[in-house]
């Protein structure tokens, strides 16, 4: 018998041997709770309402965060590769104005698609009318505070609410603002919603 041949033999004698090895500890649901934990805790800083964790409002804070910086290529196109992709999730949309595309694309993958059967919308108009049939819209009324992760709607342009301050200042994320995905912060009354919409 060659050397080799009896070095596999013990390696194999040792394998049948050998007690089976514990299964590994839980990692996942370990760093899904700590992942989630992380999450809330920034959004606690940013607000003093922070949306629920695990809540469609936080999911879709969490996805427009990372796409803040976008920008249209060229400037002023309406377009770039990624802006292609939001407009992806409007069925039958174009190339133009892409604000409804950019919330229709977080709510999709936030797992709250927009519209009866989840075609998005290219239009703000759009986006209210089916809020409103479907009793998500939430009117900006005197009392009315807005929560993490709730769509802004204006007269003709839309965004998602980031976070609110102890103040009433409104901090958001908005697509097709200034040619870019981008942060904007409105004080008490200034530059009023029409309303809300709240997927979650």
């Amino acid at each position: 018998m060659s050397l080799e041949v009896a070095l596999a033999r013990v390696a194999q004698l040792q394998s049948v041997l050998a007690p089976p090895a514990p299964p590994p500890a839980p990692v996942a649901s370990t760093a899904t709770s700590f992942a989630s934990q992380l999450r809330n805790a920034g959004a606690a800083t940013l607000t003093g309402t922070p949306a629920p964790a695990g809540s469609a409002g936080q999911a879709i804070v969490n996805l427009v965060r990372g796409e803040v910086g976008v920008a249209e290529q060229p400037p002023g196109s309406n377009d770039s590769p990624r802006i292609a992709q939001y407009r992806q999730a409007t069925a039958g949309s174009g190339v133009g104005p892409w604000c409804a595309y950019f919330t229709s694309w977080a709510a999709r993958e936030a797992g709250v698609p927009l519209g009866d059967n989840g075609q998005g919308f290219g239009r703000v108009d759009d986006v209210y009318a089916w809020a409103q049939r479907s009793g998500k819209a939430i009117p900006n009324e005197p009392g009315v505070t807005p929560q993490p992760g709730d769509l802004i709607v204006w007269d003709e342009h839309i965004g998602v609410v980031e976070s609110v301050g102890a103040d009433g200042t409104i901090n958001t994320i908005e697509g097709n603002s200034s040619d870019q995905v981008a942060r904007r912060t409105y004080g008490p009354g200034e530059r009023p919603a029409i309303g809300y919409v709240r997927l979650g």
